[in-house]
């Protein structure tokens, strides 16, 4: 048999066996039905007799279960085991609803791989390896193509069939590095969601991923992979899951986190919540609530857009009035400005400098910024170099235009420098 005992068997969660070894708080049993981490799934929790077992490793193949504390018992004492049903079960649906996941991921996605898995205290994540971009549209679809398998109610299996065999099945996900406990001696375990017992039917790999609709007659599951963990007999079984969100831990992978059980009931209530409050403020139908958001993006845009271009006219209406002075036997523009960036000042100056003088400065009004314009008589960059070494800050530029910042100065002291 490849693969842990616990997870050719379940829903085992009391059993009597002898010790077979202890060694201070590892202890060593003739039959064991705890699960010991491997492959994203972390191990069981429960009891050995009194005492209670904080982690199950595997040594050599053979589940080690550490202990709370020294044991009482010795070898060939016959003790009473019990498996945390709340913990296994938990891990029996997030473990399950992975493989859920990943057979909607091969209906919406393309060139897919598996990249990793592991289980947290209160959520899963799920590495893929994907050429497609898992945007938010794609992660509200994911989630519903899992919730629509969990309803449909298929069923789970696993079997042990020769590796060489397995790797010939091109609908088989493979990931040697977190599925080792799969493999013994030539063999490897494989899961499968959606077996030909579906009513009569199976799921097809086909599915049509815009309607969720399950196709049928088809000989192909929901999703079969090479898979050590523990699962439920049918999807039904897994109930609610709440995708969470998504991050790139690394080149080619996108990490979907999702949440099964409790957490995924609360996250849900969150996101209701949430809508709710949305479709009351903008005061629209729950349907329409991403229509109106939009609508009223574009309407801040084309605000934006309108303020940006009164301030633009303001500064150009304050050039208008401001009074020239000569220097260097040029004419020169200089006046501070507000509500326009260091970019926009310097189009401004620019523009001005080709009609209004020969040289034209913008101050921002916390003297933030300085931008200034020439059309050949003077050098901007020149002007910027005099005005950083009076008042600190750095910049540059080029002779027609420059720009400066960081100056230890009001912007009256800047202009008054100019004169």
């Amino acid at each position: 048999m490849s693969g842990q005992r616990a997870a050719a068997q379940p829903y085992t969660t009391r059993f009597e066996t002898e010790v077979a070894a202890v060694d201070g708080r590892q202890v060593w049993l003739e039959t064991s039905y705890f699960y010991a981490e491997s492959g994203g799934q972390p191990a069981d929790r429960g009891t050995i007799g009194d005492h209670e077992v904080v982690d199950v490793r595997l040594v050599d193949g053979d589940p080690v279960h550490v202990l709370a504390e020294e044991p009482s018992f010795g070898a060939g004492r016959g003790v009473l085991c019990s498996v945390d049903w709340a913990f296994r079960m938990y891990c029996m649906r997030a473990h399950t609803a992975s493989h859920v996941l990943y057979g909607a991921g091969r209906r919406l996605l393309e060139d897919l791989g598996y990249g990793g898995f592991d289980i947290g205290a209160e959520k899963v994540r799920v590495d893929l390896e994907t050429s497609t971009e898992i945007d938010d549209g794609t992660l509200v679809e994911l989630e519903r193509l899992v919730n629509r398998a969990v309803w449909d109610s298929h069923q789970v299996s696993w079997e042990d069939i020769p590796v060489a065999e397995a790797r010939e099945r091109e609908e088989i996900a493979f990931n040697d590095a977190t599925e080792d406990g799969a493999f013994r001696k030539g063999r490897v375990r494989i899961v499968t969601v959606g077996s030909e017992n579906d009513n009569g039917t199976t799921t097809a790999i086909s599915a049509d991923a815009a309607t969720g609709s399950p196709g049928t007659n088809s000989r192909e599951p929901w999703d079969v992979a090479a898979c050590g963990g523990t699962h439920v007999r049918n999807t039904r079984e897994i109930g609610p899951v709440t995708v969470l969100g998504r991050s790139n831990p690394g080149e080619g992978l996108t990490r979907v986190e999702f949440a099964v059980g409790p957490s995924a009931i609360d996250r849900r209530g969150i996101e209701k919540r949430v809508a709710f409050d949305a479709s009351q403020a903008l005061g629209a139908p729950l349907e329409s609530v991403t229509d109106e958001l939009r609508r009223l993006q574009d309407e801040r845009d084309e605000l934006a857009d309108s303020v940006q271009s009164l301030q633009r006219e303001l500064v150009e209406a304050r050039l208008d009035r401001t009074e020239p002075f000569e220097r260097e036997g040029a004419e020169w523009l200089a006046t501070t400005v507000e509500g326009v960036e260091s970019n926009e000042a310097t189009e401004i100056a620019t523009d001005a400098a080709d009609e209004l003088a020969d040289v034209v400065v913008l101050v921002g009004d916390d003297a933030s910024y300085v931008a200034v314009a020439a059309n050949g008589s003077v050098a901007a960059d020149a002007v910027i170099e005099e005005l950083t070494d009076e008042f600190g800050g750095g910049g540059g530029g080029s002779e027609r235009v420059a720009q400066a910042g960081g100056f230890d100065a009001a912007a009256e002291a800047v202009l008054a420098a100019l004169k």
